[in-house]
């Protein structure tokens, strides 16, 4: 558990019908580190709202936040634990 972080990834997906594949794909790639997941279309705003918990290094969540960030339509932010000592 050395120099692994755990914290939470916030995403918002606009146009889901154009941007859920991008987004399935990186969760998929980045599922080693992702702990939980949940996903609630917010239909009343055109949205899709999702919350994964994540549990890896710095690098790891780093790249899979800026994947994820690189996409048009697509909103990220995360906060992670302060690492002990």
């Amino acid at each position: 558990m050395e120099g692994k972080r755990v914290g939470f990834v916030g995403i918002i997906v606009k146009d889901r019908k154009r941007n859920a594949s991008k987004v399935n794909e990186i969760l998929s790639e980045f599922g080693d580190i992702m702990v939980g997941r949940i996903g609630l279309p917010y239909r009343e705003r055109g949205v899709s709202v999702i919350a994964v918990i994540v549990d890896g290094s710095t690098d790891d969540i780093g790249s899979f936040t800026g994947k994820l960030g690189m996409l048009e339509g697509i909103t990220v932010k995360s906060a992670l634990a302060k690492q002990n000592g």
